[in-house]
């Protein structure tokens, strides 16, 4: 009888772990984040929309999108408050700029730093990079994209805009996210990161 019941055990376990649905992704990095998106501790969606939540869509992978970009600090830049899309003003100061190739065209994009982020010094979230290019509206979403970057600790940064997200406003309307620039827009379609979000 007690070996029937193991038996019985297995079977139960192996049909959960086959009707399981894998998260959907090419790299690690898009399986994190579908993962986080199902996380309800994590997840900008709303929680209806979380329950029917099935992976984001993405631009395929693609290494010419990795792009070393040289910096330049740029010091003696006062403080502003960064547009958002809400009546929020946080404060942020351009940090640097940073030049690269990419699509046989050279472009620019200003580095920003979030002043609150900066003053807690057990973090190291404070660079903002944000920009919008040609695929936003069709493709991608239309207030632009993110990237996370570490502060620069020498000349040159990776830019990864595999790694390009959309501001947690494209799934819920009740954040509040910083407005991208029109400095940093820059002159071509850059098929590469999160797509823009449709609800299914």
């Amino acid at each position: 009888m007690k070996k029937f019941f193991w038996l019985l055990l297995c079977v139960i376990s192996t049909v959960s772990c086959a009707q399981k649905t894998p998260l959907k992704g090419e790299t690690a990095y898009q399986r994190k984040l579908n993962a986080d998106f199902k996380d309800a501790t994590k997840s900008p969606l709303s929680q209806k929309d979380r329950k029917t939540f099935e992976g984001l869509e993405f631009f395929k992978f693609d290494s010419t999108y990795i792009v070393t970009a040289n910096f330049k600090r740029t010091p003696n830049e006062k403080t502003f408050k960064m547009k958002t899309t809400t009546n929020r003003a946080p404060l942020y100061v351009k940090y640097g700029e940073l030049t690269f190739s990419l699509k046989g065209l050279d472009h620019k994009l200003n580095l920003y730093q979030n002043i609150e982020l900066k003053e807690d010094t057990e973090k190291d979230e404070s660079m903002f990079l944000s920009f919008l290019d040609d695929t936003n509206g069709d493709g991608s979403y239309g207030g632009g994209r993110y990237i996370n970057l570490k502060t620069p600790t020498g000349n040159t940064v990776i830019i990864d805009f595999n790694k390009a997200y959309n501001p947690y406003c494209a799934y819920n309307e009740k954040f509040s996210c910083p407005v991208v620039p029109r400095e940093n827009y820059i002159n071509v379609r850059v098929e590469a990161g999160v797509k823009d979000y449709n609800k299914h």
